[in-house]
């Protein structure tokens, strides 16, 4: 391992005794060397790890993936940087596995540019991420965006370099548009319409099925969402909610593009003052998708009924 350098393999696993054999080496190794270590993966996998690692668990910190990470876009600043942000003596090691069977298809192609992102947010950092890929139960597209959002890739084989890295290619190409929604209502909005545009989420939130703790959440997003199109999208945008898939969704469109894609995959001040806008969508959504380019920018976000 290059120790002054940012690691991201993919560990491409079929069954229970590869996954282990993948992943209790690289956190014991953790540990012997003095590393913070956390494991950052689905229930099922937590319970197995932490079992076969003995008391060697009791250092490491563990996170139920499907809880931390149901909104792809909040692994990076709520689950990865919050942990290596707070270890900067040294190396830092983190087993995260966002992407497993049951992931949705709307879900997916945030999950793929999450992956891809990665090495953007940690590039130069003393952080090691492996990655898990249950070869046996996803699709082998899944296996193949895999390849090409990490360096080196990890099987039955051994360790290699990955012949298909591309991450940026894989953020492009799923950056795509999204199709029209059936049903949807809208409405316009500028600066001074903000406290409608609070009161449209609002109702239909409700009128939708939300939970009233949860149209407060949809309040807010859309709310940031509206502010950053009057701010940087053009002065004015569009907001439409339906519902779909057990999910109200609520998109806000404007002319703006986004150019950073990191944004709102950052930590950021959460204060009242400023540093939410995306980064606070996403702490709040059980799923954020975007698509922006040229001709504007639209952000979905998705709350469970």
């Amino acid at each position: 391992m290059n120790r002054s350098a940012f690691v991201h393999p993919a560990l491409f696993y079929r069954g229970d005794d590869e996954y282990l054999a993948g992943t209790v080496p690289f956190v014991r190794a953790g540990r012997e060397a003095g590393e913070p270590v956390a494991v950052a993966v689905p229930p099922a996998r937590l319970a197995l790890l932490r079992d076969a690692l003995g008391p060697a668990a009791a250092g490491v910190t563990w996170l139920d993936m499907t809880r931390a990470g149901r909104n792809p876009g909040r692994i990076i600043p709520g689950v990865l940087r919050q942990f290596a942000d707070r270890h900067t003596a040294g190396r830092v090691r983190i087993i995260g596995e966002p992407i497993w069977p049951g992931r949705t298809a709307d879900e997916y192609p945030a999950c793929a540019q999450h992956e891809a992102l990665i090495n953007m947010a940690f590039e130069g950092r003393r952080v090691s991420i492996l990655c898990p890929y249950d070869v046996a139960g996803l699709d082998p597209a899944v296996i193949a965006d895999a390849r090409a959002t990490h360096p080196v890739v990890i099987d039955r084989g051994g360790e290699r370099a990955s012949g298909d890295y591309a991450p940026e290619r894989v953020v492009r190409a799923y950056n795509r548009p999204f199709p029209e929604p059936r049903d949807a209502v809208s409405m316009r909005f500028d600066l001074d319409a903000l406290p409608l545009v609070r009161e449209f989420a609002c109702h239909w939130g409700a009128r939708f099925g939300l939970r009233p703790d949860t149209v407060g959440d949809l309040e807010l997003a859309v709310n940031e969402l509206a502010a950053n199109s009057c701010l940087h999208g053009g002065g004015s945008g569009t907001a439409r909610l339906w519902a779909e898939n057990g999910h109200v969704l609520c998109e806000v469109r404007d002319a703006g593009t986004i150019t950073d894609p990191l944004a709102g995959r950052r930590p950021a001040d959460m204060s009242p003052n400023g540093g939410r806008g995306i980064l606070m969508v996403h702490h709040l959504a059980d799923l954020v998708r975007v698509h922006t380019g040229p001709a504007g920018t639209a952000i979905r976000v998705y709350m469970r009924r």
